[in-house]
């Protein structure tokens, strides 16, 4: 061989693209956009059916109003004159073969050459294409499919709705190969089934719509443990829970506010869009347009008897994520696995059980024989060698942690009333206010448990920890031990205390006692406050709501279920 002659290089073969056959679903061009911006973010929205709103996202679909109503007509390629002009909006158009579908927002037709235009909210980028390479693919995902249908097409075109610019996009060979390398890629990790790993330090996180999802700085930490996250999966959620329990109210939607009804007169609305769940307690009638309207906005509906009880929640079609559902079952079908989980959460529950009690002590001197027990406690639940043996741990730590609990209380001196002495933890049916407060809580603790694990897509009923049985959200109550001293007990003793709760609240009867009406209001506004307190993450080092908390943790929870961390550590307080 001749040493001057240059070696060819071989190109890439052109493989063609099966055909789409059974229930196989046909890819958007957004997700072949969001692939190549980042295919972590496309491996979330399209394979486990994650979706967040951004002030982004709205004002795309605020600015994408327009072409987002359908006008005009596309022919079919062969009917098409040489000299037609036409215009169209918002049509649908797939292909079998290239396993794709596209809504595209306008297309123009010019003598016989049909251009897709696609619409986006911001300014034209100062770059060398001027379009970023995502919004080009997207336009090519379009063009490849209008071809499919035999129509000509070779280019595009991109209209910034802001600056009001229109950008020629060329479907060259370079955009083409570019192209089919994402939808190629997309398909190679939706059937792999492997999350790809998050974005490292990159610009791109900050205004992602799913960087709480995706948590891409905290899954980048707990593997290297170098670089402190970005205060990123913290944004402040306005929306709370309304909560209803006088007897027969009805709750009903008109606009863009639920109305409360009592005896067909309204008492109290409530904005939608503040609404983060609707809590009901006793015998309340709640319209099917307003359930229609919840379930379509993903607002849960919680229902609970009048005493608290929780029975059960209404939602819409529930999460698409089945990976995680799957990793969920696998997982607790393996006893190791299972003891692993249940050691750190326990160890966890133990630890801010002590540190809970160590901050309200109330007496001179601290219960230092209390405080070491519970610090060896927590260090034999590591050891444990079965789940069994771990709940005998745990039992022992509770009976600790309760025979000093009355002490963290104000007493009455008042003997003739009801007073909050506290001898012992007993509950169906507590026998005193105490014990009545710190159910009452429990069951409000593990309603809010269930209703972020629902979202997130995990199905609170099969736990690791706490064993199923009918009707037993078990996995909510794994991860609610954690915050029983945190947020349950904490409330019960600020409510004491600062004098939220009285004795007057409560009624006796027949051995068994419950908060009235009046001190459930005051106890509920005592819980929701506290799931709004502001805490710095020990681990991540921003701050957070112990409401926004419960979602991190639940993520986390799922990130190592799908392997995508090495470890699952439970929240501490320090």
């Amino acid at each position: 061989m001749d040493a001057d002659k240059p070696i060819p290089i071989q190109g890439d073969l052109a493989l063609p693209f099966p055909e789409l056959s059974g229930d196989q679903p046909l890819m958007p061009a957004r997700m072949i956009n969001e692939y190549q911006y980042c295919p972590r973010l496309a491996y979330l929205e399209w394979v486990q059916g994650e979706w967040a709103e951004s002030a982004d996202t709205v004002d795309g679909r605020y600015k994408h109003r327009r072409v987002d109503k359908a006008a005009g007509h596309l022919p079919a390629a062969s009917e098409l004159e040489e000299d037609e002009q036409l215009h169209a909006r918002s049509v649908t158009l797939s292909s079998n073969r290239l396993g794709l579908i596209a809504k595209l927002d306008l297309i123009e037709v010019e003598d016989g050459v049909v251009i897709p235009v696609d619409y986006k909210r911001g300014k034209r980028p100062h770059v060398a294409c001027g379009v970023y390479d995502p919004e080009r693919v997207q336009l090519c995902v379009q063009g490849l499919i209008l071809q499919e249908h035999g129509y000509q097409c070779e280019e595009g075109a991109i209209y910034f709705v802001e600056s009001k610019e229109r950008v020629r996009v060329a479907f060259d060979d370079e955009l083409r190969t570019l192209t089919i390398n994402a939808i190629s890629g997309l398909r190679l990790i939706a059937e792999g089934g492997r999350m790809p790993q998050p974005l490292d330090d990159s610009p791109k996180c900050p205004r992602c719509s799913l960087v709480g999802i995706c948590l891409p700085d905290e899954v980048r930490y707990l593997h290297h443990g170098t670089i402190q996250p970005r205060p990123l999966a913290v944004a402040r959620d306005e929306a709370l829970p309304v909560y209803v329990q006088a007897h027969s109210a009805k709750v009903a939607k008109k606009g863009e506010n639920l109305e409360i009804f009592i005896d067909d007169k309204k008492v109290q609305d409530a904005r939608l869009i503040d609404t983060s769940q609707l809590v009901l307690m006793g015998n309340i009638y709640v319209t099917t347009p307003c359930l229609h309207e919840l379930m379509k906005r993903g607002v849960p509906i919680t229902w609970h008897s009048y005493g608290g009880w929780f029975i059960g929640h209404t939602t819409g079609t529930g999460h698409k994520n089945v990976e995680l559902r799957t990793a969920q079952y696998r997982t607790s079908f393996d006893e190791q696995s299972c003891l692993h989980l249940a050691r750190t959460i326990v160890q966890a529950k133990i630890l801010n059980t002590r540190t809970f009690l160590r901050r309200n002590w109330r007496g001179e001197e601290k219960p230092k024989d209390v405080l070491a027990g519970l610090r060896t406690d927590a260090r034999r639940a590591l050891r444990a060698a079965n789940l069994q043996e771990l709940l005998g741990m745990e039992g022992a730590a509770a009976s600790r942690y309760f025979g000093v609990f009355g002490d963290m209380l104000k007493r009455d001196d008042d003997v003739r009333r009801m007073t909050f002495d506290f001898k012992h933890r007993n509950r169906r049916p507590p026998a005193d206010p105490v014990n009545a407060l710190l159910s009452y809580a429990y069951a409000l603790l593990v309603r809010s448990w269930l209703v972020t694990l629902s979202a997130v897509g995990f199905d609170p009923y099969r736990g690791f920890y706490h064993q199923p049985r009918y009707g037993r959200p078990a996995l909510a109550l794994d991860l609610m031990e954690t915050y029983r001293p945190l947020i349950a007990d904490s409330c019960v003793v600020q409510a004491i205390n600062n004098g939220e709760v009285r004795p007057s609240d409560f009624v006796s009867a027949a051995g068994s006692v419950n908060l009235t009406s009046d001190g459930r209001k005051r106890f509920i506004a005592a819980f929701e406050r506290r799931m709004s307190h502001e805490i710095t993450h020990p681990l991540f080092g921003y701050k957070v709501s112990y409401r926004r908390l419960f979602e991190i943790q639940a993520r986390l929870l799922g990130r190592y279920l799908l392997g995508d961390i090495p470890e699952y550590i439970e929240f501490t307080t320090r």
